[in-house]
């Protein structure tokens, strides 16, 4: 069958090379993304997924080659699915990110920052502090694997290291296989969730079924031997428990601000913790705290930021839609003594509305940190406020967003609904190697929006 060979333009937001068929008359056809292919290149690919006006597919042959392609680090690059940018040089996949955040503001939201800030870089390697490793028994492959899925697919890629965990965590994934193998419950352990502190490893082994005595054993004869500590959850989340060895903490610092921030091995942190650090230092210095200032954090989770602009605020409100987060937040306050410039409630963030806000008083600053959902909500109350509360509104809004679409759409009421304007927006690096994009942006009040007319 012959070839077909095709000029890749660009990327899309899953990393995949994006070309065009010709047409008879030379001119651009059908739309197709080609995994593994960089723009510049030119490429044969084979056909994964086809439709009317688009299909899918993985390059086979590589004509010419892009300057920004690299050789993958991981030797298993191309099969497992937790990382689609290895053969991209990091700088380019940086701008890669930049520009899908500047494309989505445009083309979602209607909206262009003043100001693109200058991205936030990070460790590429040895980065990943937590992660969710799969099991599945495959006899077929000598027993239990344990790792990341394959890429587009369910199936447990067969991978024996990992460049992206920290290397005592990467050195542990055979070991792994060995244990669950050896274990009464070997087909009844579908993931191991890992979770890494200052000072200490935790291995969240979800199981559906009682560990039997020897199984224990075996359980606390490997965490002496690698250094780690075993909580073992049966259910959901909720259901984590410390079962060995205990007595240690697990936490993070933020350094700059003084703050030692403990944690469980199930709560959302962020899975790289150099960079959340750069990113906390940053939003505050984008945010621009007085110290007579009465401060917002919106999706506060553990109060990750909550605390860092407790040491700079007169007040600050934390609010996340848990209850045991907002407990948990409490606590982190109280045990490094700002409790008195903290206090947090539990709302539903998704469904807030313009009375709420006006119920929560004014806040010359708002911090809003959104799951992958976004803000979307909270941005139609501000734009409802703007209408009847103009004393109420915040001066400055610094939104962190791990999902640039959701940020575009919620960035266009902001600006347009609610009268602000996009001062600053960047990426930040939080997921080397991955189609992940990290961003933040700076929202300053304007002038009130004129009503347009009905006609």
């Amino acid at each position: 069958m012959q070839e077909i060979f095709i000029d890749i333009k660009s990327l899309d937001a899953d990393a995949r090379g994006v070309g065009h068929l010709e047409n008879e008359d030379g001119s651009p056809g059908k739309v197709v993304f080609v995994e593994g292919a960089l723009p510049g290149e030119r490429v044969s690919y084979e056909t994964l997924k086809k439709k009317k006006n688009w299909e899918s597919g993985r390059m086979l042959t590589l004509q010419r080659a892009s300057s920004m392609r690299v050789e993958p680090k991981c030797i298993h690059f191309g099969v497992c699915g937790g990382c689609s940018m290895q053969h991209l040089e990091p700088s380019a996949q940086v701008a890669m990110k930049q520009r899908v955040l500047e494309d989505n503001l445009w083309h979602i939201g209607k909206v262009k920052s003043e100001m693109i800030m200058r991205p936030m870089f990070g460790p590429t390697w040895d980065y990943r502090y937590r992660a969710r490793l799969s099991l599945r028994h495959v006899p077929k492959k000598g027993g239990v694997l344990v790792g990341f899925h394959e890429r587009s697919s369910a199936l447990v890629a067969d991978i024996t290291t990992c460049e992206i965990l920290p290397d005592h965590v990467a050195r542990l994934l055979v070991p792994l296989r060995e244990l669950v193998g050896a274990m009464s419950l070997f087909r009844d352990v579908p993931q191991i969730e890992v979770a890494i502190g200052e000072e200490s490893t935790v291995l969240v082994m979800r199981i559906m079924a009682p560990l039997t005595t020897a199984d224990e054993v075996l359980v606390k004869a490997f965490a002496d031997k690698w250094n780690i500590e075993w909580w073992l959850q049966t259910k959901g989340p909720d259901t984590a428990y410390p079962f060995y060895p205990l007595g240690k903490e697990l936490y993070y610092t933020l350094p700059e601000f003084g703050i030692r921030m403990p944690f469980k091995p199930t709560d959302f942190t962020q899975v790289n913790h150099q960079i959340n650090r750069v990113l906390v230092s940053k939003a505050l210095r984008l945010l621009d705290v007085q110290k007579t200032d009465r401060v917002a954090d919106l999706f506060c989770g553990l109060g990750n930021f909550t605390l860092p602009l407790a040491t700079q605020a007169r007040e600050v409100v934390g609010i996340e839609g848990s209850t045991a987060l907002t407990t948990r937040a409490l606590e982190n306050a109280q045990a490094n003594g700002l409790a008195a410039k903290t206090s947090f409630s539990t709302r539903n963030l998704f469904e807030v509305t313009k009375d709420d806000l006006v119920a929560l008083g004014h806040f010359e600053r708002m911090l809003v940190d959104p799951p992958r959902d976004g803000a979307m909500a909270l941005a139609e109350a501000l734009a409802e406020l703007r209408k009847t509360h103009e004393d109420l509104m915040p001066q400055r809004i610094v939104y962190v967003s791990c999902s640039p679409s959701t940020l575009a759409r919620d960035a266009g009421i902001l600006v347009h609904g609610a009268g602000y304007v996009l001062k600053k927006a960047g990426v930040c690096n939080m997921f080397p190697h991955t189609s992940h994009v990290e961003s933040i942006a700076v929202f300053e009040l304007g002038e009130k929006p004129v009503p347009v007319a009905a006609e």
